[in-house]
């Protein structure tokens, strides 16, 4: 079986809104008489639209109407008609996915389509979205290397590492090319982000609202946006200025990535090379300091000592990623201890092997951690946890297990969130019933196997079928390749 789909990714970010219309190529991988096994063998951008300035009713509230306006246009000038549409993501990200009336917003959106993967994005979880999107995923695994992916926005700087394709880590920075916002043409401030506000006060820089502004003038303040990024990865000592920049966490410095890439709007003029391309005519084009960010950082140790991974996508490096849907079934191995049916739209947590073989209490911790990347303003999100698993435990490495990630599950359990495991390898029923075990037989567990899933990957878990022996589960995959 062979077929193609129509996709749609739309990103609402702290900065931009903008689309994408992909052609995506889907075929059976399986053999006559086994479960499907659909997979993306091509996939072609269609149509890009331009990129709009998000806009906003206030520091609080998106503009609903007016994005949904954005977007009807857009599928004007595609020649594209919304009951074409098979598959998409809606995506909010950055402040954005903070405003008050974020979620009312997408559930608006979702209509541009059936059955999307409808989702607001943390800082975590954004940072793991972009570096995909941006190939530094991709790359670390063909390579097998490790990989920084720094996606500079307008309000932040997301981090991701990647190491030979698994991601290790994410921080993210109060960092961006709109902290200072001016008039193109006057060259005038109408906007200091607290922040940066901060640090001009704290190095008396003299910078403030109303100024008239040169390049000259700001650059001291960008000189320390681009010494917060190099602390970040391990190029300068931490410092108090270090700790004001961080948004919710940093990345781990223990081991410098070795190679880094950039990706977001800022990111085209870190790749802008003066000599080939010849001067930026106006530095100030787009209202903010992105541009001088940008040239500042290619300038910079980041750019200039480490190895540097061209991104496949800069500012549409979240927005590509627009999601394909794939059913597979689990059955006969199964736990389910309460039939809470159908679940949809669930992000991955996928652990890494490295996680999973360093035994309970690494699994413990890396649980406890990653779980972090999906919270939104301190709020967890459901979210199942995806593993590799054995593939002929003993029942010692299954009781490790189950220890491990009930104990690193203790923060969905006291928020009385679904307990929900995915295992690659034929070991669902044991570890769901010793995990079950070791909750006292007090709180419900959902585990299946027999399911490849991947951090970005969302999931639908449909009723039970075949007698309760089978549950249809539908992998929503955000495509980056």
């Amino acid at each position: 079986m062979r077929e193609e789909l129509l996709s749609v990714g739309i990103d609402i970010g702290t900065s931009t809104t903008q689309l994408i219309f992909s052609k995506l190529i889907i075929e059976n991988m399986a053999s006559s008489y086994t479960v499907p096994r659909i997979v993306i063998v091509d996939k072609e951008i269609i149509y890009r639209s331009p990129i709009y300035f998000t806009p906003l009713l206030s520091i609080k509230e998106i503009d609903g109407p007016k994005v949904k306006e954005l977007i009807e246009k857009e599928y004007h000038s595609a020649g594209i008609d919304k009951s074409q549409i098979n598959t998409g993501a809606v995506i909010i990200t950055g402040e954005t996915a903070r405003k008050e009336n974020a979620k009312e917003v997408l559930t608006t959106l979702s209509g541009f389509a059936g059955d999307f993967v409808v989702a607001t994005a943390g800082p975590d979880l954004e940072s793991i979205i972009s570096g995909k999107g941006a190939g530094a995923h991709t790359y670390s695994k063909e390579h097998n290397t490790s990989v920084v992916n720094i996606d500079i926005g307008g309000g932040t700087s997301n981090l991701a590492v990647f190491k030979r394709g698994d991601v290790k880590d994410t921080g993210c920075l109060d960092i961006g090319g709109r902290l200072i916002k001016l008039d193109p043409s006057s060259r005038q401030i109408s906007y200091i982000a607290p922040k940066i506000q901060e640090l001009i006060e704290k190095y008396h820089l003299g910078i403030h609202r109303g100024d008239v502004v040169t390049k000259e003038k700001l650059m001291p303040i960008i000189q320390l946006m681009v010494k917060g990024l190099m602390q970040s990865v391990g190029l300068a000592p931490i410092d108090a200025d270090f700790d004001k920049l961080i948004t919710n966490k940093s990345i781990a410095r223990e081991e410098r990535p070795e190679c880094i890439s950039f990706s977001g709007g800022v990111a085209d003029y870190v790749y802008y090379d003066v000599a080939e391309r010849g001067p930026i005519k106006d530095s100030f084009q787009f209202g903010d300091i992105g541009i001088l960010l940008g040239q500042a950082i290619r300038n910079s140790p980041l750019y200039t000592t480490m190895q540097v991974v061209k991104s496949t996508e800069t500012i549409r490096a979240t927005v590509v990623g627009a999601g394909t849907h794939t059913t597979e079934i689990s059955g006969s191995t199964i736990t389910y201890t309460k039939n809470t049916f159908p679940i949809k739209n669930l992000p991955i947590l996928k652990l890494s092997l490295e996680d999973e073989e360093g035994g309970e209490a690494i699994l413990r911790e890396a649980v406890k951690r990653k779980l972090q990347w999906f919270k939104l303003d301190g709020d967890l999100q459901k979210v199942a946890i995806a593993l590799q698993g054995k593939e002929n435990p003993s029942f010692k490495e299954v009781q490790a297990y189950a220890k491990g990630l009930v104990e690193g599950m203790q923060e969905l359990i006291q928020r009385e969130l679904p307990l929900i495991l995915i295992v690659e390898k034929d070991m669902a029923k044991v570890l769901g019933q010793t995990m079950y075990y070791e909750l006292g037989y007090k709180k419900d567990v959902i585990c299946l196997d027999s399911i490849k899933l991947d951090n970005g990957d969302y999931i639908d878990i449909g009723h039970p079928v075949a007698e309760g022996a089978v549950l249809p589960v539908v992998v929503k995959t955000l495509v980056f390749n």
